[in-house]
């Protein structure tokens, strides 16, 4: 893998930068011990440890202490044609699980359904991650509301070891959200399920001259949201700017130092302020893989490196791996977990 060649001239930028905002000292970084020397020291039960080590031993990154998950919800999500109309083998769920299982990953997410209908066949070959709730565009007109679709108890049933689901931080709906899902994830613990939450932002007033739902502030504090929620991994969107506090008219707290001495305009500081949020990397950072366009391998090498730079655990790449045939989704699966595996790409 010429790493160089894919990053193209931000190779330099980015292979060379040195954060000066947090340390790389002061987090708790990513590592073969990581469940025990900081999922062990929580509340946590031994069972939901015993879950999360089978997900960090398991596929290519088994052992290194970093996660490469295949999501596929977007049947749900975007709709079945708009997801799947690319490559239509994908309508198939045991497709899903053979790419995450070919493909090298630590876990494979998806519905209730999708899992559910070849539980028996690979729920014991590959961690199973059932996202619970979704946002559906059948309703007319759309509207974009996180609902429970399945319970905990479902994914418990069909050898499930995790579950996610997804809060829109800064709707109308996110006091239901938060509320639902921390009863939830209270539930997927107690039944000893590890937990991983999509801390998205939505809400048509972060649009502004950028979209701000992306912004290094705003998605930081909907990781330390979802850290409090007691999510064991957050999703995140890798931020492309910063200010949202600031572009927003009477709009929540911040601090001048957040932009002054804890941020740069560097992508890698950006998404650092990420990990900061979740509790200093206490909970894990995975950056979601984004949608599928031109340049699929060399925006995806981008995205990991950034991750990784900044002290994050990992990327969880979904419609860049199955929009396209089953080889190639392996191949691009295969170069991020290869820059996880580089000891040349280091901690920023």
């Amino acid at each position: 893998m010429d790493i160089e060649k894919l990053l193209k001239e931000e190779a330099g930028f980015l292979l060379e930068h040195k954060c000066t905002t947090f340390p790389k000292e002061k987090l708790h970084l990513p590592g073969s011990d990581f469940v025990d020397r900081i999922f062990a020291l929580s509340d946590r039960s031994p069972r939901v440890l015993g879950n999360l080590q089978h997900i960090f031993n398991h596929g290519r990154l088994g052992g290194s202490g970093y996660v490469s998950i295949l999501p596929v919800d977007q049947g749900v999500e975007h709709s079945a044609g708009a997801s799947f109309a690319p490559n239509p083998d994908y309508f198939d769920p045991e497709n899903i699980v053979k790419l995450a299982m070919e493909g090298g990953c630590n876990a494979v997410a998806s519905t209730l359904g999708v899992l559910g209908s070849v539980s028996r066949k690979y729920g014991h070959k590959i961690p199973f991650l059932v996202k619970l709730n979704h946002n559906e565009l059948l309703s007319y007109p759309n509207t974009f509301d996180q609902v429970y679709f399945a319970q905990v108890e479902q994914a418990w049933n069909m050898g499930a070891i995790a579950v996610g689901a997804t809060i829109y931080f800064g709707s109308p709906q996110s006091d239901r959200q938060i509320q639902e899902t921390s009863k939830v994830f209270k539930r997927a613990h107690e039944l000893g399920m590890a937990t991983v939450l999509w801390c998205y932002l939505r809400n048509d007033a972060f649009k502004i001259d950028k979209d701000y739902s992306v912004s290094a502030d705003l998605t930081g504090q909907a990781n330390h949201l979802g850290v409090t929620l007691e999510a064991d991994i957050i999703k995140q969107k890798q931020p492309t700017n910063n200010g949202g506090y600031l572009a927003l008219d009477n709009f929540g707290k911040t601090s001048d130092l957040v932009y002054s001495k804890l941020t740069t305009e560097n992508p890698i500081d950006l998404t650092r302020y990420q990990v900061a949020n979740c509790y200093m990397g206490r909970a894990g950072l995975i950056n979601s893989g984004g949608a599928s366009g031109e340049d699929d391998f060399a925006a995806a090498a981008r995205t990991a490196v950034i991750n990784k730079r900044a002290g994050g655990m990992g990327l969880i790449s979904g419609r860049k791996a199955f929009q396209r045939p089953m080889k190639e989704g392996i191949e691009l699966l295969h170069m991020i977990q290869d820059i996880y595996l580089d000891k040349n790409i280091t901690i920023a």
